[in-house]
């Protein structure tokens, strides 16, 4: 089996943690196949960005550093990646909107198939079989690709985070390739961060997500308990939709993936599109006046009650607890 080739994810000169769900792929093909993976760290900064890289055991670490690619069009950046793509048998990253944007383009410039979204990956002699979710995660598919180079994009809830494994990868310069005529069509205008002091909802240990029936008193109720656990606020989509939380916290098949150690889902029915996103959390606690609601049937813990009276005693009790140790 040739080798993997992971790109890595940059924002502001750093690598974004996402990279590493992309780096547990790599190693789990290379131990399967005997093969080897390499680390490409394309953009402005890279050259500072790759030592956060280089003590994961990639075999080689290839650096395309350029003050021109401070910031991501895939137009300008696919023209290096596929470039580096020609001399392995499987390039990869992370299903982030980086990752989706990007890896599409090069297999496409490559006549190569392409396995997005992966949750799970299993080596099978001289093959390796994809799993995929479908149906809003209630059904799995399984695929085989079987161009001679594989571009893959995996799922970051369901790859857990890569450790470093001691050792330092050596450094390679690859050239920036020039892009094509079609990026001069294409101006980077701005990118509007929301930026907060809680985690990022993605990356994530414990997540505290509220549903519309929550209505005005959304952050009210939802920001104490998130503040005494340390936690990232989620949305559903009908709490966005109403305006009680902004766009950017919603959970689901059509907003994030998060697979949290502790998610709290409180006064969220769990509608399918919902479950898609967070079901692959480790304790689910749900908390619904409707006991016939669909998400008890998914949660580890459940309290029938009215969440106005029963997460603000939760969360007293919780500070209680931290009070007394």
């Amino acid at each position: 089996m040739p080798d993997i080739l992971v790109v890595a994810e940059l924002a502001e000169g750093k690598v974004k943690k996402a990279t590493y769900s992309a780096i547990t792929f790599a190693r789990q093909v290379a131990q399967g196949t005997d093969g080897r993976f390499s680390i490409l760290v394309l953009g402005a900064g890279a050259a500072a960005a790759a030592t956060e890289l280089a003590g994961f055991g990639a075999s080689t670490m290839l650096v395309a550093d350029d003050a021109g690619l401070a910031h991501y069009t895939a137009e300008r950046f696919a023209p290096t990646i596929i470039a580096a793509a020609k001399s392995f048998g499987v390039v990869v990253a992370t299903a982030t909107s980086f990752g989706k944007d990007l890896l599409p383009r090069v297999a496409a410039a490559l006549d190569a198939g392409y396995a997005g979204d992966i949750s799970a990956v299993q080596v099978d002699g001289d093959k390796l079989i994809y799993k995929r979710p479908m149906f809003a995660g209630n059904a799995f598919g399984y695929c085989t690709v079987s161009t001679a180079i594989q571009v893959v994009t995996v799922r970051q809830s369901e790859f857990a985070p890569a450790e470093p494994s001691g050792g330092t990868s050596p450094i390679q310069t690859f050239a920036v390739v020039a892009p094509g005529a079609g990026a001069d069509r294409v101006e980077f205008v701005s990118f509007d961060q929301v930026k907060t002091a809680r985690p990022a909802l993605t990356d994530a240990k414990v997540v505290v997500s509220g549903g519309r029936a929550l209505k005005e008193r959304f952050n009210e109720i939802l920001e104490p308990l998130a503040d005494t656990l340390g936690a990232a606020i989620g949305a559903s989509r009908a709490a966005c939709d109403a305006g009680y939380a902004p766009s950017d916290y919603q959970v689901g098949q059509t907003g994030k993936i998060v697979a949290p150690q502790l998610y709290f889902a409180i006064g969220i029915s769990g509608a399918i599109q919902h479950l898609a996103g967070m079901k692959g959390s480790k304790v689910i606690v749900a908390i619904n006046k409707d006991g016939e609601a669909p998400i008890f049937q998914v949660a580890d813990y459940g309290l029938v009650a009215d969440l106005f009276q029963a997460v603000p005693e939760l969360n007293a009790a919780i500070k209680a607890t931290q009070n007394q140790t």
